[in-house]
């Protein structure tokens, strides 16, 4: 997904391109390893910002939280959630916006907001994240996961829309005021090599699927081993979890 903009900025100005979500749709075990490392963060009505085509969602949604409302400004994409919801694919609690949250009714707030590899691609981020946070209702959380490391920014980051790589220090550096810091770690060190490679070596503009099955499959595992050693002291993804006080 491509996402270049902020929330300010009309529906339409936004452009995705598809082969980075038709890629990582295969990525289950990393899914799968990074919902757990969230789900104590998630709960009531959540927003998922940049939901793209839900798969995300499938993951994350436990079906038990009071709402969870995707905002996806691609009307196509949006329109595939809803597709989704409606085969039944996608939990009854979850709803479709098209739109983006700042466009959204001012009057809507929210327990939990949440973005998954998404606010890398939005130009204006501290904006995007002051967005966020005033619409959190007290106790609420914002998270946040993105790729790590401003040196590891190569041909595929710039292919897909990314704007920035995020490291611990510059992600919090967008705290909005008054918010309190809940979490900051990196996840897949194991990762980290495999984009190195990339970086230094293969130089890439987009992986190929073989590729990301063996990340997934034989990397993410190791990770999920390692990273626990290490204190998630290293890794491919950061994330960052900012909770509004009560």
């Amino acid at each position: 997904m491509t996402m270049r903009g902020v929330s300010g900025v009309g529906a339409d100005a936004f452009d995705y391109i598809g082969s980075e979500l038709e890629l990582f749709q295969h990525a289950e075990n990393w899914k799968a390893y990074f919902a757990r490392q969230l789900a104590g963060y998630i709960r009531g009505d959540v927003a998922e910002i940049g939901a793209g085509i839900g798969g995300t969602t499938a993951i994350l949604c436990a079906g038990s939280e009071a709402s969870w409302s995707c905002f996806e400004p691609d009307r196509e994409m949006s329109k595939e959630i809803s597709k989704k919801i409606t085969q039944g694919d996608l939990p009854s609690n979850v709803s479709s916006i098209n739109s983006t949250l700042g466009e959204y009714r001012a009057d809507e707030t929210f327990d939990t907001i949440i973005y998954i590899d998404v606010l890398e691609h939005i130009e204006h981020d501290l904006e995007e994240v002051e967005i966020a946070f005033k619409r959190l209702k007290p106790g609420g959380n914002l998270v946040v996961l993105s790729p790590a490391h401003q040196f590891l920014f190569s041909e595929f980051d710039a292919s897909i829309g990314h704007f920035r790589r995020y490291s611990k220090t510059s992600l919090r550096a967008l705290r909005p005021q008054a918010a309190e810091e809940h979490a900051f770690f990196y996840l897949d060190c194991v990762g980290l090599l495999a984009s190195i490679a990339n970086k230094i070596l293969l130089k890439q503009s987009l992986p190929t699927l073989s590729q990301v099955l063996f990340w997934d499959h034989a990397m993410v595992p190791v990770s999920k081993i390692l990273d626990p050693l290490i204190m998630r002291s290293l890794g491919k993804t950061v994330i960052g979890v900012w909770r509004k006080p009560d």
